[in-house]
């Protein structure tokens, strides 16, 4: 008697080399998980339908993110353990999808999955019985059963002849302790054996440490209300901070105070807002789904709304300081990126300080080590801008900012960390706004100094 194989074999993922792994988006998810997994002896293809970055990725060019991994990036290239491309290719062996592209904020012209869908088409399109999709993306909850219904349309049977995974990821860049090898993970897998095949696939990206979920909607709330939880203490740190503000006293001093208690509280520390990729986006996603049901989720609603208000508070803190000091209104962003020590500029808070300040008839500088002017126009679309509204400037030296009236800092940089001291200290510029609280104060200096939260 024949036996039929309809599951997924287990046995043909055993060996490094037996199948392939083709990573969709290969921007700051998927990068450096290709490079890790190549690394571990995987025959690896990153996917990314943007000409330009495989042609850079092509030409061994990586960006300032990515740079650390360029010892290992060459390597793996060099052994033929990385292939980049445009789109899939058919295969005979089997293949592991993994979905890495970004989802945008859902509006009445786009849904969230458009990019997550369009990928997982395009690997089906040459896929066969016997492979599996991994899902790294953030997603809006009910998003991995869609996918399951697109799979199925195909002809396969999800957990039989075809797995389906979703691992949301979890990255924070710039932090040296929890890097992508010691974070753990979450997982939601069709079948077991796809779990398997996944562990054997993540104990090279972390170790293996996966908490296995029960259902796609679990593993899709637990990504959304994890950032909900941060947008949440973000949010109501920066309205502690309004508060001081009028009460004249500091916050930075009152959050530490608290962070002494050693149960029960978790410091968080105030800033313009939040912005890059996760917080302002993946909490709509908990958001829509109550929307959905007609029920509310008013503290995320609310959050968001504050969030959205910090960048006018700051503008209006400035124009309020330099009135009082009687200061020509030329304003320099200083840190345009929504994190520090990152190149990202993803809904960054600097952009929305200066359109508001720009609004009130300022002259506005803006400075970043690491802008990037190819980028502009990526970063024009990143922030919802149609032109660039401020003069770039491309050093901190001394002609550079004489005319400057007041610095605000939104990002501390360390790559500049020791200037924007020097220019504190000899008192170059006059009026500085920092929103972090990270400059120490200094009796000698004659530049004005205030503080969000102070």
């Amino acid at each position: 008697m024949i036996k039929i194989m309809n599951i997924i074999d287990v046995e043909k993922f055993v060996d490094k080399k037996s199948f392939v792994i083709e990573i969709f988006g290969l921007g700051y998810v998927g990068f450096p998980l290709m490079v890790r997994l190549a690394s571990a002896g995987f025959q690896v293809t990153g996917i990314d339908v943007n000409e330009e970055r495989i042609q850079r990725l092509g030409n061994n060019k990586l960006m300032d993110s990515e740079i650390h991994l360029e010892k290992e990036y060459i390597d793996c290239r060099q052994k033929n353990n990385i292939k980049l491309k445009t789109s899939p290719s058919n295969s005979i062996i089997p293949k592991v999808g993994i979905i890495c592209v970004p989802t945008p904020i859902p509006t009445k012209d786009i849904s969230s999955d458009v990019f997550v869908k369009s990928a997982v088409k395009s690997f089906l399109d040459c896929s066969k019985s016997g492979d599996i999709i991994i899902l790294e993306s953030s997603i809006e909850v009910g998003t991995t059963e869609i996918i399951s219904d697109i799979i199925k349309n195909k002809g396969f049977e999800v957990g039989k002849d075809f797995g389906l995974c979703f691992c949301p990821e979890r990255i924070d860049p710039s932090n040296k302790e929890w890097r992508i090898e010691n974070i753990p993970r979450v997982i939601y897998c069709s079948d077991d054996s796809s779990f398997g095949i996944a562990k054997l696939i993540y104990l090279h990206v972390n170790g293996g440490n996966l908490l296995k979920v029960d259902s796609p909607k679990i593993a899709e709330i637990v990504k959304s209300f994890e950032n909900a939880f941060r947008l949440v203490n973000i949010t109501l740190v920066n309205e502690l901070a309004i508060l001081c503000d009028k009460l004249d006293v500091s916050v930075k001093e009152i959050i530490d105070a608290a962070a002494t208690k050693p149960f029960g509280f978790l410091p968080h520390y105030p800033g313009a807002g939040a912005g890059g990729h996760c917080i302002p986006k993946d909490p709509r996603f908990l958001l829509e789904s109550a929307k959905k049901l007609g029920i509310k989720f008013d503290t995320i609603e609310q959050a968001l709304k504050i969030n959205e208000q910090m960048p006018k508070y700051v503008a209006n803190a400035i124009k309020e300081n330099l009135q009082s000091q009687g200061l020509e209104k030329n304003v320099l962003i200083c840190g345009l990126s929504y994190k520090a020590n990152v190149e990202d500029m993803r809904d960054s808070p600097s952009f929305k300080i200066i359109q508001e300040l720009k609004e009130k008839g300022f002259k506005i500088f803006g400075y970043d080590p690491f802008f990037n002017s190819d980028l502009t126009e990526k970063y024009l679309i990143e922030n919802h801008i149609s032109t660039l509204n401020f003069t770039k400037l491309d050093n901190l030296n001394d002609e550079t900012i004489k005319e400057i009236s007041c610095m605000c800092i939104v990002q501390h940089h360390d790559e500049n960390k020791l200037r924007i001291k020097e220019i504190y200290d000899k008192s170059l510029i006059p009026f500085i706004y920092d929103c972090q609280s990270k400059l120490v104060k200094n009796l000698q200096s004659n530049s004005h100094l205030e503080f969000l939260g102070n």
